[in-house]
């Protein structure tokens, strides 16, 4: 049975920054990167056994409408591993912005996204602000 895509998963202990840290410090900085590195090593384990799952199942049924469930199947776990691997290439970009010194930061306004978001998810790239306005253009544009 397919499994739901792999979700960004809130860490178990929430970062707590030292009083007079400054936002975006190496401690900040190694905790997301830990975050980013354990997400990307299970998406591409999780990956690797869907694969081998696929695999394993691929048998030709006679019966026409058993072929058609298990091309369903088939069709929504490829579907949850293209979202998996969008995310693994979404994860080494921001493993980038994290070497280039530009993580935390909205890619539109430059305003600290916040440690609090970035926990919720790792990878977002604009402040809660820019990514609303996003959203509302978004739904906008599709009616």
């Amino acid at each position: 049975m397919p499994q739901e895509p792999h979700e960004l998963q809130k860490p178990v202990v929430s970062y707590k920054p030292k009083k007079g840290e400054p936002y975006m410090s190496d401690e900040q900085l190694a905790y997301f990167r830990k975050i980013l590195e354990d997400l990307r090593i299970g998406l591409g384990q999780e990956i690797d056994r869907a694969v081998h799952v696929m695999q394993e199942e691929a048998t030709v049924f006679a019966d026409p409408n058993d072929r058609a469930s298990q091309e369903s199947d088939m069709t929504l776990e490829l579907r949850n591993r293209d979202r998996e691997r969008k995310l693994i290439k979404k994860i080494a970009e921001t493993l980038a912005k994290i070497d280039a010194g530009e993580y935390g930061y909205c890619d539109n306004c430059g305003v600290e996204i916040g440690l609090k978001r970035l926990e919720a998810r790792p990878t977002a790239s604009l402040c809660i602000d820019c990514k609303t306005l996003e959203e509302i253009k978004e739904k906008q544009l599709a009616k």
